[in-house]
């Protein structure tokens, strides 16, 4: 299906996640944050995202554990940028399919 987002036709699956990485931009990231109900996007957002697109470029599987684990931010601060669904949230504004532990 296909979604426009700040000008720009954009393939997205039934649940609004970006179908093909490449087409992600931080244009495109501050506008599904903001219908996420998350932003504006600041540094700290944004170090979570570019975190996650580098992970799902080497194929690693992302878990709020894991995310915890990075050093890059703890579990309270990931629920803190990204509530209601941190993992799930943070991932469809970084443009990467949904994680696989996200329901």
């Amino acid at each position: 299906m296909k979604k426009n987002l700040v000008g720009n036709e954009i393939d997205v699956n039934e649940e609004g996640y970006l179908t093909d990485m490449s087409h992600w931009n931080q244009g495109i990231a501050q506008a599904i944050a903001k219908e996420e109900g998350i932003g504006p996007l600041t540094e700290a957002h944004m170090k979570v995202i570019s975190y996650l697109r580098e992970q799902q470029t080497k194929g690693a599987p992302l878990t709020i554990r894991s995310m915890g684990k990075s050093g890059l931010v703890t579990t309270k601060e990931l629920y803190d940028l990204f509530p209601g669904g941190p993992l799930k949230k943070s991932s469809k504004i970084a443009g990467i399919p949904k994680p696989v532990g996200c329901i």
